[in-house]
Parts: structure tokens; C-alpha cells; sequence
């Protein structure tokens, strides 16, 4: 059993003492995305692919003062050539993982989602994961999902909650602690996301959901809160305790995660879960340590994952701060 990490700063520090992946940057003609790539090879995390524009891309690093290799840099100009280049590489076998760099959200996730030509897995939800690293508490917690699924029902909520333990389950976090959120934590018929909690808590334990203690509906005060739940008279394996927060929707969770980055000095990473690849899903307003971090986390998922090969053949499975959110059409299972 691997211990819980408590910062992004232990997430980097593991994927060091991993062996170094391809990614594939997606519109690598940013400084910012650039100084990152230089840093992620600096620290033995990545062997970039450079997608873009060649000569944007070389104008970039020398503003930037970026040393990069010219036969890095995979040309393509449009943002749809640059996103079917990326997913390209992957499906090629010449990139383990895919980073968004200057490029619209909406081109990037349609190549990655595109049925025919993308990532996509057979029978998995595709979804997001932040790992957010706060002062105020003791180890990174994870949100899901801020940025893709726009309004989940309960099926699709499960399958999202079950992403985020495969992610903790990849870093070797054994049986981590789900809170399902919502306003309150009683079942009130008139709120939806308390009856989802309920259910998804039922869930866990009659093992539909394997992996996770999960427990809900929980306010957020106490499922990070011990003392809080106490004063409630809650008695949980959750309060005080959680690893991951699922989130009733889209909007709420975009907005817990910014509230927690802008208000109370957290860092977000997040990766997309549910693709053939990990895949970094950067904002231009992320620092860089949500950048490495995020990159740090594509090492230890890939280093982890089944072969792709295997992904892609297994069928059906067992069961931004920014956003890509997509239709329910683009995220739910494909059949095998």
C-alpha cells in the first residue's frame, strides 16, 4: 500500500523515479506551455512531442528562451490538424500521453472523443479529475468532475465515481474515501443530488461500486470536517478523512474548485480519465505547478495502466480551473 501523497510537489517526486513518457503537446506555441515541457525534461517526466506550427512554435522558445529540439516539432497548422495529430501519435504508438496546449478546448476534446479516430474505450465513461493540493488540508483531495460531464444522472455519476478510485487505485491508494456532495446531508425528495448520494452510498456498500468507502449526501463542511460532522451527529468513515468529492454537477464543482485555488491558495492538477491515454487538460490560467503536476500524473497513470493495446481491445469494462464540457452523447459508454 502506497502512502496517501499530500502535495503535488510527492506526485512529481514519484513520477521522477519513473521511466519517462512520450507526450504528445497538443499547440505547443505558448511560453508558458513551453517552460513547463522544458521543466518536465529537466526532471526526467516526459520526451515531448511538439505539435503546431513549426515556425511559431521556434519563434515561442526563442522569446521564451526554451532550448527545444527541431525534430521534436510534428507540424500541423489548423486547430483540428494539430488535435488529429496529437491523437495520431497515440494511436500510432508514438506518444504515451496527450497535453493541451494553445488550443481551443472544444477542437482538442472532439479529436479525443471522435468514436471513430479518437480515444475512446469501450464501455468507459470519460471524465475529470482534479487532484487539488490545499494548505489547510493534510493530503491532496480529489474533485469529480469540474470540467467535463455538464449535468450527470445517477448511472452516469457512478461511472464517474468509479473513474476517480481507478485513478487512486493506479497511484496505489488502496479503499480511498468518497463523500457524495450535495446542500445538506439528509435525503430531501426535493433535491435530486441527495437522493443520487443516497443511492450511490447504497451502492458502495451492496458492491456495485468496488473499491471505496463512499458515503453521502454529505455537505461539503462535513466531509472535510470531522468536527463539523460531530456537531451534526454524523457518524462516518468519511468526514474528516476524504480522498475524493463528487460533485452533483458540472457548475458546482467548477466553482468548489475555483473558490478552493483562488480563495484559499489550493493548485489544481487534472487529468481526463476513461481515454486510451492520460491526457492533460491544461488552462492558460494554470500555474505552472498544476502543469507539471498534471504531467507528473500522466507518468504515474501510464506507468501504471494496462498496455493500450489491451485497453483497446478489452471491451466493455468493469464497471478547467477550467471547463470541456461536453454533450451526454460525447462522455457516456461506447457499446464494444
Amino acid at each position: 500500500m502506497v502512502d496517501h501523497p499530500a502535495t503535488l510537489e510527492d506526485l512529481v517526486a514519484r513520477a521522477k523515479e519513473r521511466t519517462p513518457i512520450r507526450v504528445a503537446v497538443v499547440a505547443a506555441d505558448q511560453g508558458l506551455v513551453l517552460e513547463t515541457v522544458q521543466e518536465a525534461v529537466a526532471l526526467g517526466l516526459i520526451v515531448p512531442r511538439l505539435v503546431g506550427d513549426p515556425d511559431a512554435i521556434l519563434d515561442c522558445a526563442a522569446s521564451s528562451n526554451v532550448e527545444i529540439d527541431r525534430a521534436a516539432i510534428i507540424s500541423a497548422k489548423s486547430d483540428p490538424d494539430m488535435a488529429r495529430a496529437g491523437v495520431d501519435l497515440v494511436r500510432n504508438g508514438d506518444a504515451d500521453a496527450v497535453m493541451k496546449g494553445h488550443i481551443h478546448t472544444d477542437a482538442f476534446m472532439r479529436a479525443l472523443l471522435d468514436t471513430d479516430r479518437g480515444l475512446r474505450l469501450p464501455g468507459r465513461r470519460v471524465s475529470h479529475v482534479f487532484m487539488v493540493d490545499i494548505p489547510a488540508y493534510p493530503k491532496l483531495l480529489a474533485i469529480t468532475d469540474a470540467a467535463i460531464n455538464i449535468m450527470p444522472d445517477l448511472n452516469a455519476k457512478a461511472q464517474i465515481l468509479e473513474n476517480a478510485i481507478a485513478l487512486f487505485t493506479l497511484l496505489g491508494i488502496e479503499t480511498p474515501k468518497a463523500a457524495v456532495l450535495s446542500a445538506v446531508e439528509t435525503v430531501n425528495p426535493a433535491i435530486a443530488s441527495t437522493l443520487d448520494a443516497a443511492c450511490l452510498a447504497l451502492m458502495a456498500k451492496r458492491g456495485q461500486i468496488a473499491g471505496a468507502i463512499v458515503d453521502g449526501p454529505m455537505a461539503f463542511d462535513n466531509a472535510i470536517s470531522a468536527v463539523a460532522a460531530r456537531e451534526k451527529g454524523i457518524v462516518s468513515e468519511v468526514s474528516g478523512d476524504v480522498d475524493i468529492l463528487l460533485v452533483p454537477d458540472l457548475v458546482s464543482g467548477n466553482i468548489l474548485t475555483k473558490n478552493l485555488e483562488y480563495l484559499a491558495g489550493a493548485t489544481a492538477a487534472g487529468v481526463v480519465m476513461g481515454l486510451a491515454t492520460p491526457v492533460v487538460l491544461s488552462s492558460r490560467a494554470d500555474p505552472p505547478a498544476a502543469r507539471l503536476a498534471a504531467l507528473a500524473l500522466a507518468v504515474l497513470m501510464h506507468q501504471s495502466a494496462l498496455p493500450r493495446s489491451q485497453q483497446l481491445q478489452r471491451g466493455e469494462s468493469e464497471s478547467a480551473i477550467h471547463c470541456a464540457a461536453q454533450p451526454e452523447a460525447a462522455c457516456c459508454p461506447m457499446g464494444a
